[in-house]
């Protein structure tokens, strides 16, 4: 390792590689330099060859997903470089046809690095990434049954979007219920005793269905789902569709804020419930003492009402001003103050993207996970209590938790 260097210089010339099509082999970008955090966990870079030419492949990670995006060689390419250059990462390795780079950031901003030279050039593979390994396969029968797939297994054109939002969904899924598993916030589920899942407002249970068919089929793990939904059609429809597909699940009719269940579910879902509707969910997953939600949200009319209606706190006139503006500010006081809320019922709660923003704009989902009991007073309480006093707001998941 090299004494500390001036970490502007060391990254330039990191840069020439990273730039070099011939000369790069992959770089990876981790870690984060003190006090800062950079936008994605983690970035991979290599060229690949494509049908428009050869391009600058960069792979970010946040903590649930991974994003690819391919720049062509040429300006496009520099200014990707360039911007996760500029992100404060502690850490990139680099690999050339010759060397391996290895540079990290000290708490002084310096930099340290190692070059190591390799014992003969390698050759650098351009072919594009092998398709991304799929939780079901498009072949699966649930996805012929629900008419995601034609007869042959192929996804239909027009069913892309769905498949897309399925497939996101159990990634979610799967790795919210191994965490919560493998830290003990949810119980291992046995034959005898299965996971006790419940999907409110499933509507065509199309993630209802595809959920059991992973966790059963894949992950061999029991479980037991209930659908619920406010119309008798959807109940007959699923039944249906549960019978064609031999699976056990439970379709009732019922509304979200109204249903009982016996016994009390383990896992809610709550999928695209429409404003309050969410709110119902959330309020129900305390009351049964869930231990793991999951919930995206759809339209959140409720908090826009009341922003139109009340005052705004100086200084922020400029973010309701504009129709667009206020909405997505909506948006985001709504998600905000709910995940707020379920904290102080003892939840610990992350807000990850659910589905990028091309295929769905309500593309948000919060994961809340039971760790203890209700939070009395405190940092959150506090800011809680100081956010809707500012705004003057009476958030519906508050009422219904008596909060």
């Amino acid at each position: 390792m090299s004494e500390p260097q001036p970490l502007l210089r060391e990254l330039n010339r990191l840069r020439s590689y990273l730039l070099d099509p011939a000369v790069l082999v992959k770089a990876v970008a981790s870690g984060r330099r003190k006090g800062e955090q950079p936008t994605w966990r983690r970035a991979e870079l290599r060229y690949v060859d494509l049908k428009a030419g050869r391009h600058l492949q960069i792979t970010t990670y946040d903590q649930t997903q991974a994003f690819t995006e391919n720049h062509a060689v040429g300006d496009a390419a520099r200014d990707a470089v360039d911007a996760l250059l500029d992100e404060p990462y502690g850490e990139w390795h680099v690999d050339t046809v010759t060397q391996s780079h290895q540079l990290r950031v000290t708490s002084k901003l310096a930099a340290t690095v190692r070059t190591t030279d390799r014992s003969a050039p390698v050759e650098a593979t351009r072919g594009h990434d092998k398709a991304k390994q799929r939780l079901l396969p498009e072949d699966d029968p649930v996805f012929i049954v629900l008419g995601i797939s034609d007869d042959e297994g192929r996804i239909k054109p027009s069913r892309q979007a769905k498949y897309r939002q399925v497939e996101e969904f159990l990634r979610l899924l799967d790795s919210s219920i191994t965490e919560a598993i493998d830290k003990g916030h949810l119980r291992r589920p046995t034959v005898e005793e299965p996971l006790r899942i419940v999907d409110l407002g499933c509507g065509n249970a199309y993630l209802t269905f595809a959920a059991e068919r992973f966790l059963t089929g894949v992950r061999k793990l029991p479980v037991r789902l209930t659908g619920v939904d406010v119309k008798e059609q959807s109940r007959e429809h699923n039944s249906s569709v549960a019978r064609e597909l031999g699976v056990e699940a439970d379709f009732v009719v019922g509304t979200i804020g109204g249903v009982e269940l016996d016994p009390a579910p383990e896992v809610v879902l709550a999928l695209h419930a429409c404003d309050t509707a969410t709110d119902e969910a959330l309020a129900q997953a305390v009351g049964w003492g869930a231990q793991l939600v999951l919930a995206a949200p759809c339209c959140h009319h409720d908090i826009a009402a009341q922003i139109r209606k009340a005052p705004t706190p100086a200084p922020y006139a400029m973010l309701t001003r504009h129709g667009i503006l206020r909405e997505r500010l909506a948006d985001t006081l709504t998600d905000g103050l709910r995940a707020s809320l379920m904290r102080l019922q003892g939840y610990r709660v992350d807000v990850v993207q659910f589905v990028e923003s091309q295929h769905t704009p309500r593309n948000t989902m919060l994961r809340a996970v039971r760790t203890g009991g209700p939070v009395k007073g405190g940092s959150v309480r506090k800011e809680y209590d100081e956010l809707v006093t500012a705004w003057g707001l009476h958030p519906k998941l508050a009422e219904l938790l008596d909060v």
